[in-house]
């Protein structure tokens, strides 16, 4: 099985601002920007998995339509991690200590009394654990940086604590309209 992940495009959000779960618009633009960039490497007549957020959802539903996928599907397990109090906050207003603990640790700290790397982690493996069980040789995956980097762990990793635990030690790189080919044996 190939998964084909694709992060979502640039939202509108002022920089610096923490957002995770927060529904933040695309604009039209940006999306056909990302749509025109990948669509030579994306694979034809292959099943879309998108999280409901609309930065994802309206992007996986025009690539639906430009690679004549079959299905487009909404899972919730693919939305990025609910930041809590810290949503649509800047970074630089959220106090140092309340950083300082999620950086001692990573996989367990719910920032923001939100939700954890490990809470994250369980729901994405239980995504990439349906996938590979339904026999579906490729599909389209439009999600988020950090549903992304917990998902390039799930080959290698079968329990959710290891995959927070690797994927908190990866420093985030991936951009805007990225896609990232994940061979899944």
């Amino acid at each position: 099985m190939r998964l084909f992940l694709i992060r979502h495009g640039k939202p509108e959000v002022d920089m610096g601002t923490c957002y995770g779960s927060s529904d933040l618009w695309v604009c039209e633009q940006e999306h056909r920007r990302v749509v025109d960039a990948l669509l030579p490497a994306l694979p034809r007549g292959v099943p879309i998995f998108s999280s409901p957020l609309q930065r994802c959802r309206v992007l996986a539903e025009a690539l639906a339509e430009a690679v004549d996928a079959p299905e487009m599907s909404q899972d919730s397990r693919l939305a990025e991690m609910h930041f809590g109090n810290w949503e649509m906050r800047a970074w630089e207003e959220i106090p140092r200590s309340e950083i300082d603990a999620w950086a001692a640790d990573v996989v367990h700290y719910q920032p923001g009394r939100g939700e954890s790397v490990l809470d994250v982690a369980t729901r994405v493996r239980g995504f990439y654990d349906d996938m590979r069980g339904s026999g579906v040789a490729e599909a389209i995956v439009v999600c988020h940086a950090g549903t992304i980097r917990l998902l390039q762990q799930c080959p290698s990793h079968s329990l959710p604590s290891d995959i927070a635990h690797h994927a908190g030690g990866v420093r985030h790189t991936i951009r805007y309209g990225e896609l990232i080919i994940l061979p899944c044996s």
